[in-house]
């Protein structure tokens, strides 16, 4: 994120930091973590998972209802963007 000021003006999308330490300001990263928890244990060597059950993972993962989305899968809003 070097050239976060330079994505922002030609983005026109802010970049916003968190503060060190401080977990309540990335709600949308820590719920994410939590879903990664059910397929994976904190701490555990992905090295040992293959690529076809890692892209599993991710296709359920992205196909999961979030309710930052409005309850819109991340795969959901991604299609809407692109589309448009």
């Amino acid at each position: 994120m070097a050239a976060h000021g330079s994505f922002t003006i030609v983005t026109d999308i802010p970049v916003y930091f968190c503060d060190p330490a401080s977990p309540w300001q990335r709600g949308s990263n820590e719920n994410t973590n939590g879903l990664l928890r059910q397929y994976f244990p904190k701490g555990a060597d992905l090295a040992v998972h293959g690529p076809e059950h890692l892209a599993h993972v991710a296709a359920e993962l992205n196909g999961h209802p979030r309710k930052a989305l409005g309850w819109e899968a991340p795969a959901e809003r991604l299609n809407k963007l692109l589309a448009a």
